[in-house]
């Protein structure tokens, strides 16, 4: 059984149907692909800032390794725990990332493989979706009024005093 979080873009398409293409399907559970090959999984997944998190966390065991002198081997214990950290928390790196680009989480969903998964939310999902929405429109600039008045002033209105 595979659960996934599905997560919508805040500005995304105004029809359903494009707005469920938009959507993003996030497995839960350990990744063996981001625990193994850590770096290239993350700039697979466009992982930009949890890259540089990585491989500065990389960086500073190599360096306290060094300082303290405790050893390659230990170095090498410590890689494989991040990586195994990688490996266990990778749905939750990856959320975060669509948190920062603007991504909210609208639901989950489990089922036998992520096809019937996809199917089961978004089956749900589409109905409770209009066909359309209308997104409200942006206030009128300064100087301009509102409906019903033809939507400008007269030239003579922006310039006082004269007749």
């Amino acid at each position: 059984m595979h659960t996934y979080t599905v997560h919508e873009p805040r500005d995304g398409p105004l029809d359903r149907l494009e707005r469920g293409e938009a959507l993003v399907f996030v497995r839960d559970g350990f990744s063996l692909a981001a625990a193994a090959l850590t770096p290239f999984w993350m700039i697979a997944n466009r992982l930009w800032l949890a890259l540089l998190v990585y491989l500065a966390a990389l960086i500073g065991i190599e360096l306290i390794v060094w300082v303290v002198g405790l050893g390659q081997q230990t170095a090498s214990w410590i890689m494989i725990a991040v990586h195994l950290l990688v490996g266990f928390e990778n749905d939750t790196i990856r959320r975060w990332t669509l948190g920062r680009r603007g991504y909210d989480l609208v639901g989950s969903v489990s089922g036998r493989n992520s096809d019937a998964c996809e199917r089961r939310f978004v089956e749900a999902w589409l109905q409770e979706r209009p066909f359309a929405v209308a997104r409200p429109s942006p206030p009128p600039p300064p100087g301009v009024m509102g409906r019903g008045t033809g939507g400008r002033l007269s030239i003579m209105a922006l310039r006082p005093g004269r007749t």
